[in-house]
C-alpha cells in the first residue's frame, strides 16, 4: 500500500525530484498527525480512567509525535526553497534542522514524563482495571507498527532523515505501548502498586534515548559526515571510465541537504594529451555525473607523466615504500626535479582522516627514500582522505 502511495505521489517523476520529496514528506506528516491525535485521545482517556501514569505518559508521547509531524511538513516545505543570494547552495538542510527540532521535542517530553513517573514510584496509586479499556489501548500497537512501516518505506525511498526519524520514533512507541499494556495486565494479578510508575520511568527513558539518538545522527549530517562509500565508488567508476583519464584522487563530497550534493575530484590525464580534446571529455564527464547521480561536480585535470620510464620507476618505488609503512596510504601528483647534488621528489601522500603522526610519517619516508638513493630529497604534502 505504501509503495503504491509513493508511486501516486511521485507522478512518474524521479524520487529525488524536489516536488516529489515534498509531497511524500507532506503525506507522511499528515498521516502522522491523524494517527497520533487519535492515539493521544484514546490513551489519555484510558490512562485517566485507569489512573495510570505510564499510559498517560504514553499518551503525551503521541502528542509530541503530532508536533513532530507538523515540523516534518514545515521542514519539507522550507527545504524546497530555491537558492538565493544569501544561500547559493539552496535550503535543503532545513530538513535536517526539522529533524533536530523533532529530536528536541522527543527529549523534552521524555524528561517531563520521567519526572511524573518517578513521582508515581515514590507515591504509588492503585490502577483501576477494565478489559474494555485495555482493549482500546491494545489498538495503539498495530497502529504504531503500521506508522513505522510506512515512514521507513517513505524515508528510504526519498532518503529523508526527518521521515526516517519518525519511523524510529514509531517503533519505539510500539515497544513502549506494549510494555505499558504488559505492566497493566501484570499489575492486575500482583500487589505491586509501584509497577506502573516503574514502567512509566522505563518508557520515558526510552523516549529520551531515542531523542538523543536522532539528535546525534542529525548533528552529524549538519556538521558534515563521511560520504556514502557506494556513492563515492560510483563517482570514481564513472570518472575512470572516461577516455583519457588514467587515475583519480582527492574526491570530496559536500552534502547541502537531500538532492543538493556538490562534489569535486582530481582526474589524472597524460601530460602529452591534447588539452582541448581532454577538456571537452571532462565537460562531458561532469554532465554525465550530474545526469546519472544528480550531483553537481567539478573535475580538476591533473597532468601526469605516463611515458617517462625513469619517472614511473621511481614513482613505483616510492609508492611501494609508502605502502610498506601503511597499506592504506597512496601517493599522487608525483613529479621529479633533478638538481646538481639532489633529486627532489615532490608528491602528495593520502592518509586516513584522523591521522596525527604526519611529521613522523614524512621523516620515515625521507629515511627510506635515502636508502633507495642518497640523492633523493622528498617534498611531501599530506592529503587527508575523507572517503
Amino acid at each position: 500500500m505504501t509503495k503504491y502511495l509513493i508511486k501516486v505521489l511521485a507522478k512518474d517523476k524521479e524520487l529525488s525530484d524536489a516536488a516529489t520529496r515534498t509531497r511524500i514528506c507532506f503525506a507522511s506528516g499528515i498521516l502522522g498527525i491523524i494517527c497520533n491525535l487519535f492515539l493521544f485521545g484514546v490513551k489519555l482517556f484510558v490512562g485517566t480512567m485507569m489512573n495510570s501514569i505510564a499510559i498517560i505518559s504514553d499518551a503525551f508521547n503521541n502528542l509530541s509525535d503530532t508536533g513532530s509531524s507538523v515540523v516534518t511538513i514545515i521542514g519539507a516545505k522550507l527545504s524546497r526553497k530555491k537558492p538565493d543570494r544569501e544561500h547559493p547552495f539552496g535550503h535543503g538542510r532545513y530538513e535536517y534542522i526539522a529533524s533536530l527540532i523533532v529530536s528536541f521535542i522527543i527529549i523534552m517530553v521524555g524528561i517531563e514524563l520521567f519526572k511524573s513517573s518517578v513521582q508515581k514510584v515514590i507515591n504509588p496509586e492503585s490502577l483501576v482495571m477494565s478489559p474494555w479499556l485495555l482493549g482500546f489501548l491494545c489498538l495503539s500497537v498495530p497502529v504504531k507498527i503500521w506508522m513505522f512501516c510506512y515512514n521507513k518505506t517513505m524515508g528510504n525511498a526519498i532518503n529523508s532523515p526527518v521521515v526516517l526519524a519518525a519511523s524510529r520514533d514509531s517503533l519505539n512507541d510500539a515497544v513502549a505501548s506494549s510494555a505499558v499494556i504488559v505492566a497493566a495486565v501484570v499489575g492486575k494479578f500482583i500487589d505491586f502498586p509501584s509497577l506502573d510508575g516503574i514502567v512509566g520511568t522505563v518508557v520515558s527513558l526510552l523516549i529520551i534515548y531515542s531523542g538523543f539518538g536522532i539528535t546525534m545522527d542529525t548533528i552529524g549530517l549538519l556538521l558534515g559526515s563521511v560520504p556514502d562509500p557506494v556513492l563515492s565508488e560510483e563517482i570514481r567508476k564513472i570518472v575512470l571510465e572516461t577516455e583519457g583519464v588514467v587515475g583519480v584522487h582527492d574526491l570530496i563530497v559536500h552534502d547541502y541537504g537531500p538532492g543538493r550534493i556538490l562534489a569535486s575530484v582530481h582526474a589524472e590525464v597524460p601530460d602529452n594529451c591534447n588539452i582541448v580534446e581532454i577538456h571537452e571529455k571532462i565537460d562531458t564527464l561532469e554532465h554525465k555525473i550530474d545526469e546519472q547521480l544528480g550531483i553537481h561536480i567539478v573535475v580538476h585535470m591533473d597532468p601526469i607523466s605516463v611515458d617517462c620510464e625513469y619517472t614511473n620507476n621511481i614513482k613505483l618505488d616510492i609508492q611501494n615504500l609508502v605502502r610498506s609503512i601503511d597499506e592504506k596510504m597512496n601517493i599522487h601528483d608525483f613529479r621529479i626535479v633533478d638538481g646538481t647534488n639532489n633529486i627532489n621528489l615532490i608528491f602528495d601522500v593520502e592518509v586516513p582522516a584522523g591521522y596525527k603522526e604526519t611529521d613522523t610519517l614524512k621523516a620515515d619516508i625521507q629515511k627510506k627514500a635515502e636508502q633507495l638513493d642518497s640523492r633523493f630529497n622528498t617534498v611531501i604534502n599530506i592529503d587527508i582522505i575523507y572517503i
